[in-house]
């Protein structure tokens, strides 16, 4: 069980503070939920049925520091995730952010970086499929690096990248 006050990452859409614990009738029936809060917007209130493992499912603590540098000092052996088949490939990708697994995010965040940049070097770009999903990672996975590490999301990369060289 969450508590109130807890920071947890919220599926896709980031940063969320539990802000209380209680009984609603939003559907019909009398329910208890998890109360989230959005941290970079107040006005975005999310309502979490404490009984639904599926919506639970896309809660989980925020790492820590250490969590986030031991995620970066890996990131190098991390493998790549192309598929070629198009179907294939979003379902996979769409799978990886559901699930928010940061090993895997690390795993499509590199393998679209490194896809776009052979294709940039042939003169052509991702599809845009796939830049949405690299979107998606980046902002879920750099996101709770930011908060983790108490820094501005625009220094991440900056981050990773001193502590990868």
């Amino acid at each position: 069980m969450y508590k109130i006050n807890d920071i947890v990452m919220y599926g896709t859409f980031g940063i969320c503070k539990i802000t209380a614990i209680e009984k609603r009738d939003l559907t019909g029936e009398e329910r208890e939920y998890y109360i989230l809060r959005q941290k970079n917007s107040e006005k975005n209130v999310f309502y979490v049925p404490v009984d639904n493992e599926t919506a639970l499912s896309n809660i989980h603590y925020v790492c820590s520091r250490s969590e986030v540098d031991e995620l970066i000092s890996h990131m190098n052996s991390e493998d790549v995730i192309w598929i070629d088949n198009d179907i294939k490939r979003k379902e996979e990708y769409s799978r990886i952010i559901k699930n928010a697994d940061k090993h895997e995010m690390i795993r499509l965040i590199k393998t679209l970086y490194l896809r776009r940049k052979e294709l940039s070097q042939e003169g052509r770009k991702l599809r845009s499929s796939d830049e949405k999903y690299l979107d998606l990672a980046e902002n879920m996975l750099f996101e709770e690096f930011a908060y983790a590490l108490d820094i501005d999301r625009s220094e991440v990369v900056e981050y990773i990248e001193k502590h990868i060289a």
